[in-house]
């Protein structure tokens, strides 16, 4: 380099500049960086290492199925904790097998679960009662009676609805509630001390109003009112507001990490306190941002064990509809959600059927291989699958009044029964309920500009993708995180958390478009005609066979 003067006579240094140097991945685990995103799915706690550019560092899982006990679908809470450590210690392991790096400190933290149910504590935080899941369809009086009272659909599955379930049927356990929340509620209360969640995880609680982002109060005070009515007699229950958790929007202060949650992830005490934690979501919330679907006219479709659509509004629905539950995005705005209780689980026990046959015959294949081929064969099928019929219920299902399930293949004589219809069908099947719910918002006027579609059945690509276009009658994008899901989702969310905790000021649609989906890449699938005529054959068999559905669970 050399000095020179400058016009004004001072000596200015000239020469080429050494670029910064970027941090490697290790480096960024190293020096505490990396931000975690766990999601405690239907079938996999996931847990999830970011860096600043929202990259994956590493991730880690752990398998857990619910149980059906006492004809109640439920998780043992002991069976959280297990999992949630058995998945952060195999992300930790995840780091340093890829990047040589173990890290011992955290930028942030974010914990996503499955949204609703009911986890009833009393004031020491024992739990009172098993944790009843969104899964269960035992509600239905207290929904009903609920949804007529404040004139607001409260679905089955919603929180509110399994509370007052329990005032109806005088469970003996409200004499000692002190606290009700949901999955995710309770892991951020254990992992901070803080009773708080996320606005679109209060949303499926209890109705939230969209001007204040809180619990409806109007609504508030007739659900104290039926409850003090129904437990005349008895010992008063707390305020529903001082029952539920605190309602927190997305970059809100949520606590952090402290050194009994930091022993809850990490039981060999290598992990520090002090990170901060973002709002606790449900995976409703955590799907919107991860396909970046949170302003109006967007919209986006999971498909797991459950499958749902959420569409955010410009305005509220005309009317109330028992389908559709009204909920919100992470910073509070309205959406439309249908929610279907079966999704792909039924298809993942066909191809364990073809991995065992495979095996059988000398032709051992990995699971995920003779997933992909199966999904494959469907573009095979004839467009309206052949005749053939299949329903995925193996849960009740409330958007077509089922209150369990039958798996169910049906066809007619005349029929043609081949892998690819088979396949078609199975795939359909996992739509058909989807798009009943989705009929109903069309008739609302509700418009919507592309589905984006996330979840492990988008991994094969342009299968499924083409055929929920088809379901939809929409133009379905696919995003480069479609199948990494809650946990990345949550992370992003806990990154946006530890920007605003950085003292920055932006929001979370910024954020989003600017930070994490500004160069992202999308595939986009119209929908196909032959598909879509095919697929309204379809549906109107679907719609009719569920005759058959309602008469196997009298019979079976």
């Amino acid at each position: 380099m050399t000095a020179s003067p400058s016009p004004t006579g001072a000596s200015v240094t000239t020469g080429t500049a050494v670029p910064a140097e970027v941090p490697t991945p290790g480096d960024l685990l190293a020096q505490g960086r990396a931000v975690l995103g766990i999601e405690l799915g239907s079938t996999n706690i996931k847990a999830c290492l970011i860096g600043p550019d929202h990259e994956v560092l590493a991730t880690g899982s752990h398998a857990w199925e619910n149980a059906f006990t006492d004809r109640v679908w439920t998780y043992a809470l002991p069976d959280v904790w297990t999992g949630l450590a058995a998945a952060v210690a195999a992300a930790l392991a995840d780091a340093e097998r890829r990047h040589g790096v173990r890290p011992t400190a955290l930028d942030a933290v974010g914990v996503s679960a499955m949204m609703h149910g009911y986890v009833a504590l009393d004031a020491a935080g024992e739990l009172l009662t098993p944790f009843r899941t969104w899964r269960n369809t035992t509600t239905g009086a207290a929904a009903t009676e609920l949804t007529q009272a404040l004139g607001y659909n409260i679905p089955m599955r919603w929180t509110a609805a399994h509370l007052y379930q329990a005032v109806l049927d005088g469970e003996d356990h409200l004499d000692r509630v002190a606290h009700v929340t949901t999955l995710a509620g309770y892991v951020h209360q254990r992992l901070t001390g803080r009773r708080v969640v996320g606005v679109g995880d209060a949303s499926g609680i209890f109705p939230v109003d969209p001007a204040t982002h809180d619990y409806d109060a109007a609504l508030l005070a007739i659900l104290d009112e039926r409850i003090a009515e129904r437990r005349a007699g008895r010992s008063g229950l707390p305020a529903a507001r001082d029952l539920f958790p605190s309602s927190l929007g997305a970059g809100a202060d949520a606590g952090s990490l402290t050194p009994e949650g930091a022993a809850l992830l990490d039981p060999t005490g290598t992990l520090t306190a002090g990170a901060p934690v973002c709002p606790p979501e449900g995976d409703a919330g955590t799907g919107m941002v991860a396909t970046n679907a949170i302003a109006p006219r967007t919209g986006n479709v999971s498909v797991g064990t459950s499958i749902f659509a959420m569409i955010v509004l410009e305005q509220p629905l005309t009317t109330v509809h028992h389908e559709i539950d009204l909920v919100t995005t992470p910073v509070g705005d309205l959406v439309a959600m249908v929610h279907c209780n079966n999704g792909a689980s039924e298809l993942g026990e066909w191809a364990n059927v073809f991995h065992t046959f495979a095996g059988a015959i000398g032709h051992g294949a990995d699971r995920d291989d003779v997933f992909a081929a199966l999904l494959a064969q469907a573009l095979e099928g004839d467009a309206d699958g052949g005749g053939l019929l299949a329903y995925n219920y193996l849960a009740g299902e409330p958007v077509t009044g089922l209150s369990e399930g039958r798996p169910l293949i049906v066809r007619t004589p005349d029929s043609r029964l081949t892998l690819g219809n088979l396949m078609r069908a199975q795939v359909y099947g996992a739509f058909g309920t989807l798009s009943l719910g989705m009929r109903i918002l069309t008739r609302e006027g509700v418009e919507v500009d592309a589905l984006l579609a996330h979840g492990g059945l988008f991994r094969t690509a342009g299968v499924a993708q083409r055929l929920l276009a088809a379901a939809v009658g929409t133009p379905v994008a696919v995003g480069e995180t479609a199948s990494e899901g809650g946990a990345w989702g949550i992370a992003v969310l806990a990154a946006h958390r530890r920007a605003i905790a950085a003292g920055e000021d932006v929001t979370l649609a910024e954020y989003l478009n600017r930070r994490v989906f500004a160069d992202a890449a999308q595939v986009v699938v119209e929908p196909d005609p032959v598909d879509v005529a095919g697929y309204a054959t379809f549906l109107e068999r679907y719609e009719a066979g569920l005759a058959i559905e309602r008469a196997a669970i009298a019979a079976v």
